[in-house]
């Protein structure tokens, strides 16, 4: 067996056990000799009266989580210098063949965003790249749009990271979007040797996430193909089937393609804004994911030599339908929409700027959106995720790196450059607050208050942290 998941009846002891604070620590470990031995060893020891589960992990597993390599903060004065430092201990390299576990191995060194995860992530990388573009370490780029190719190619999607138990979803297509970073710097690459892949990634998404809609539309949803608990979050999916309402394969399902989403979790997803058990991903039609998808549209219409005009048809009838569905009239803000209910979902969250930012919205949509981002959700440390305070880390009071920017992006592309400049400022202010405290940019902030700290979600706030570093340097870039 090739991972340390496949062994159902270790697997489960160790997770249900509570030895890991993280649930993610025990499948992300190498096992030092084979896997179907090491099972045949914990079906004998397990029932002998000494016998300790902890201590038979350790004896037969080894972390990936580095030791002792904490990395060393010298220029708390200079937090863009501490950045440029900071890549070469985020680059990490899979060996050829990592045997005994769930490391999927790329060919070419990439980042990872820090603290417990040690792989690569899908939709992180973009705008991790934003930043090492800015560091000059165009190389590294390429070698990362290199190895998403690679995994296009070898599974016909780009799985949520690199490891096997990601490989029954994916994460928001941004690999147009690195594409067409290859037109920003001077490189022999060009987004027209990715076409093959493009294309594969594009008939993923459309054979396996696309909803008919009542008029003939196409859009498209997340989703999983698998209706288990997640390994990396098994103790935790458990305990929440015991308290939902939902048979455990839906609500697995739900859970699963909420993490697709990247947004894991949200109460954009919820039934119910404080009950995660009334997840309900895979009904709802998400207006982030089908701007992505017009743009991959649009990127294939470009520079595919006898398609083209196939591709511009479909990128067509996909702006015109979400025109159609997304714009919530009472809210004057773009919306998820509901299949089920058959309506367009009152949840305000900043995936309705992603129209804004491949200028999708017309002038008075755009000007309603900007409003309502002044009045909402705009803090002292930039903009909340979503107006639901719902304990979940994508919800309020929090706030994430990548939406910053899209809605900074966005915004600028309308004219609303004063709140797109406020919110930079703000998210700088921040950033640079917990910096000169810490000597870390994390993962996530709460926006609402300087002082603060962080919570929600099924781990404690990482430090590291690639995307945040990368949109960093691109706002100070803009300053």
């Amino acid at each position: 067996m090739e991972t340390i998941v496949g062994q159902k009846a270790l697997f489960e002891a160790v997770q249900l056990s509570g030895i890991f604070e993280d649930s993610k620590s025990f499948p992300d470990m190498v096992a030092l000799r084979k896997i179907e031995d090491i099972a045949k060893d914990f079906d004998k020891e397990q029932n002998n009266e000494n016998f300790n589960l902890s201590e038979f992990v350790s004896r037969n597993f080894r972390s990936v989580i580095p030791k002792n390599e904490t990395f060393v903060t010298e220029h708390f004065d200079n937090p863009e210098q501490h950045i440029h430092n900071l890549w070469n201990h985020l680059t990490k390299k899979t060996e050829p063949k990592v045997l005994n576990s769930t490391y999927i191995s790329l060919p070419n060194d990439f980042v990872v965003p820090g603290g417990r995860f040690q792989e690569t992530y899908y939709w992180d990388s973009y705008f991790t790249m934003l930043g090492l573009i800015i560091s000059k370490k165009n190389d590294l780029v390429i070698g990362m749009i290199k190895n998403f190719a690679f995994l296009i190619d070898q599974f016909g999607f780009i799985p949520n990271g690199n490891r096997t138990y990601f490989l029954s979803r994916s994460q928001p297509p941004f690999f147009s979007l690195m594409l067409d970073m290859l037109n920003d710097f001077d490189t022999s690459q060009k987004p027209i040797d990715f076409l093959s892949q493009l294309e594969k990634e594009y008939t993923f998404w459309m054979t396996n996430r696309s909803v008919v809609m009542p008029d003939g539309a196409i859009l498209n949803r997340y989703d999983d193909t698998d209706s288990t608990p997640r390994p990396e979050s098994y103790f935790e999916d458990i305990e929440l089937a015991k308290k939902s309402h939902q048979n455990p394969d839906e609500l697995y399902r739900n859970i699963r393609a909420a993490c697709e989403s990247g947004w894991d979790f949200s109460s954009r997803w919820l039934e119910k804004d404080h009950d995660l058990g009334s997840i309900n991903t895979t009904n709802i039609i998400p207006v982030d994911l089908n701007c992505l998808l017009y743009f991959l549209e649009t990127q294939l219409a470009k520079i595919h030599p006898t398609e083209g005009n196939s591709y511009l048809e479909k990128a067509t009838n996909r702006k015109r339908a979400i025109e159609k569905y997304f714009w919530n009239e009472e809210q004057k803000f773009f919306c998820d929409f509901d299949l089920v209910k058959n309506f367009v979902r009152q949840n305000l969250s900043l995936a309705g700027v992603f129209p804004l930012y491949f200028n999708l919205a017309n002038s008075v949509q755009a000007e309603s959106v900007a409003k309502l981002l002044e009045s909402s959700f705009l803090k002292t440390g930039g903009l909340l995720t979503t107006t639901s305070e719902s304990g979940q880390q994508w919800d309020a009071p929090n706030g994430w790196a990548p939406l910053q920017w899209i809605a900074f992006v966005g915004l600028k592309n309308y004219g609303f450059k004063k709140l797109a400049d406020q919110i930079k400022t703000n998210w700088i202010k921040l950033n640079e607050s917990t910096f000169y405290k810490s000597g870390k940019f994390t993962e996530k902030y709460n926006v609402a208050s300087l002082d603060e700290e962080t919570g929600g979600g099924e781990y404690p706030n990482q430090d590291g942290f690639g995307w945040t570093n990368g949109v960093y340097l691109s706002f100070k870039k803009e300053s």
